[in-house]
């Protein structure tokens, strides 16, 4: 079983999400609470995944509770919220995920189940947001800074749609070469970058992208 818990300041939402969560026959729901400092007040989370409300702490989202949060636990963000800083800062902060409340159930289920088995997992609508900050053209005419990390051209081209959400076997199509070098490309990138799962290459290409690799 997937045990998952849920912090948003709605009632009604956190409510929702409970119903819908429990009618998955591999998803239990451990936890609910108002804000994460509620969640944790008598210690770390029993859960898997955390589905956090971005803005339940007033008008600021609650980036800094992600960044607490997800040494123990895989968050994922579900939020109303579609602005691209957002959904940038909640994955540079460590978030495994970011759905927005206009997905569908279909869509929410699969992300927890993605998320809890340490994939990346982001609302369709939200992948443009990625692959217009990923996308190397727009780094400029100065060198791009994944060079700067030891990367080949092609393994920062493989990082770029690695990050945008592709699978191996489609960068292998766009890039013209075999899916087992994707995967050669992968490792090296791994390797190279000391990141595991696609959570963390995409936070890896994020960080890259601003040129604070390093710093």
């Amino acid at each position: 079983m997937i045990r998952v818990a849920i912090v948003d300041d709605h009632p009604i939402a956190r409510r929702g999400l409970e119903t819908l969560l429990s009618e998955a026959p591999d998803i239990t729901v451990t936890g609910l609470a108002a804000s994460a400092a509620e969640l944790t007040a008598n210690g770390p989370p029993s859960c898997d995944v955390l589905l956090l409300d971005l803005y339940h702490d007033g008008d600021a989202p609650c980036i800094d509770a992600i960044t607490r949060l997800r040494p123990g636990t895989h968050v994922l963000v579900v939020s109303a919220s579609a602005r691209p800083a957002d959904v940038i800062n909640s994955i540079s902060a460590g978030a495994a995920g970011y759905v927005t409340k206009h997905a569908d159930a279909d869509m929410l289920l699969s992300a927890v189940r993605t998320v809890a088995s340490g994939g990346f997992a982001l609302s369709a609508q939200l992948a443009d947001i990625l692959q217009a900050r990923l996308t190397t053209a727009e780094r400029g005419p100065a060198e791009p800074p994944a060079r700067d990390a030891g990367l080949s051209p092609r393994e920062e081209e493989t990082l770029d749609l690695i990050a945008r959400g592709f699978t191996h076997a489609q960068v292998a199509r766009r890039m013209g070469i075999s899916k087992a070098t994707v995967d050669t490309y992968v490792e090296r990138i791994r390797g190279k970058l000391q990141v595991g799962n696609k959570a963390e290459l995409t936070r890896a290409a994020l960080r890259l992208e601003s040129g604070t690799e390093g710093r």
